[in-house]
Formats: structure tokens, sequence, C-alpha cells
């Protein structure tokens, strides 16, 4: 049984203009997927493929107009209302914008912490252990857990946020675009990162990028959208090699190569 599927989705989303005229835009149409426990699966396509809109629907942020979400056999959008908290807990996700993200007033303990004390009920002390071990794991030092957000660099910040995703020991993350504001050299570290703590826990990533070298290093299988459709699926290589018009568009739009060997995180 898939972990997390989508079965022929579709998402519409309609807008009123200042006269009143309304206009439709489909963003998904018909789209399929299922992501297997442990596995690690690329989500690729330019900006405005809908990529990211498809990401909603899996976390239940947003409801398809038609088709279904399935979380392990399950249907989302049925979900008894007691249930719900743990899917939370099962699958969560970073953001491409790490600022955003957060609350600018909160520490970095408490922004790890939040997780912890709504969906596994921690406080006192092995809360305060937990995100202290949390930081640890991402690589920051425990006692930035007094810094606030401003006081952290873009790449650190980042890596906050994905010790706020790994607190409650989820079964699938979604990285929606989580590298792509950082640069090259901490690009490297933060994938290192993720295939480190995907060995260690055996979390499934769902990761959404519009970067062809970062699916060849990090990912195992890849699908490729455009236009809000799937229109190729395929295991990764390296060099990748995508049939469809838009994996090759992606393949020819590439930079000069990453560097070979990964950096440790």
């Amino acid at each position: 049984m898939s972990l997390l599927s989508a079965r022929n989705v579709s998402r519409v989303y309609r807008r009123v203009s200042l006269i009143g005229a309304s206009k439709s835009a489909h963003v998904l149409d018909d789209v399929s997927l299922d992501i297997a426990h442990g596995e690690t699966v690329a989500l690729l396509g330019r900006s405005g493929c809908g990529k990211s809109t498809l990401a909603r629907l899996l976390l239940g942020l947003e409801r398809p107009d038609s088709g279904d979400i399935l979380f392990e056999g399950h249907p989302l959008a049925s979900l008894p209302k007691a249930e719900m908290p743990g899917f939370r807990r099962a699958v969560q996700m970073v953001f491409q914008d790490s600022v955003g993200a957060v609350d600018p007033r909160a520490t970095i303990g408490a922004i790890v912490a939040e997780p912890l004390r709504h969906l596994l009920g921690l406080d006192g002390e092995a809360l305060r252990a937990r995100v202290a071990d949390l930081l640890d794991k991402v690589g920051l030092d425990p006692r930035d857990a007094g810094k606030l957000p401003a006081q952290m660099s873009g790449g650190q910040l980042q890596r906050v946020c994905l010790a706020r995703a790994f607190a409650p020991e989820p079964k699938l993350i979604v990285l929606d675009e989580a590298v792509s504001n950082l640069d090259l050299h901490l690009q490297i570290q933060m994938i290192a990162l993720f295939e480190r703590l995907r060995e260690e826990t055996g979390t499934a990533y769902l990761f959404v990028t519009h970067d062809i070298r970062l699916v060849e290093r990090f990912c195992t299988r890849v699908l490729v959208m455009d236009e809000g459709r799937m229109v190729e699926e395929a295991p990764v290589t390296r060099p990748l090699a995508l049939q469809s018009p838009a994996g090759r568009a992606l393949r020819e739009a590439v930079l000069p190569a990453y560097p070979r060997r990964m950096m440790p995180a």
C-alpha cells in the first residue's frame, strides 16, 4: 500500500475581475501519483506547471475539485476529524521561504517545539531535551534555541524548518523548492543532510523542484509535470535521461554541473 497517493485529481482556480467577469484557470488536470514508504520521489517541472499546487493538495491544505488524495489507502476528504492530527503528524512540509515560514517573534526553540507540544504532547524537560536533540541532528548548536530568526542566516533558518518538520517523526516530508533560495555550497550541504536524515529515520520525501541536477543527486524516481499534467515518470539515472519535451527542456536549461563529490552536512 502506498503511503500517499493522488488519484485523477484536478484543481481549478476561479478569478473574478473588477468588472465582475469570471475566469477559470485549470491548474491541475487528471493528475495521479504514488509515494511509497521510505522512498524519495522528485516532482520536477518549470515554474507555474502546477507542482506546488499538487503539493498543497497532498498536504490537505487545499481540496481537489475532482479526484482523491489517499493517505495509506484512505481518502483524505473523508478522514474523520479525530484522525486528522495523525495525518498532520505523518505528513510535514518544508517551504522555499524559510523566513516567511516562521514567526519572527518566536525563538528558535519555540519554533521547533510547536509540533512537539501540539502533536506529541511534550512539555517541560522532555520538550527541551527533544528540541536540543533536533537542533543537533540538523547541524545547529542546541544553544541556538534561545535565538530569534533574525539572528540566523538563511541556511541556518532552513535547518530550523527541517528540524521542525522532523519533530513529530513524520512518515513523509514534502520539500517544496526547499533549497532553491540557497547558494550552491549550501544546497549541496542541505542535500547531504536530507540524505543522512533519511537513512537515520526512514522518512520518505517528495522533492518538489525545477532543478534537474538536484534530482540526480538525491532522488530515486522522478515525475515530470507540465501545464498541470503528469507527462513522464522515470527512474533516476546519472545523467537523467528524460524523454518528454518538458523533461528535455529542463535538461537543456541546466547550467554547468554540480561538483561530483558531495560535501558533508
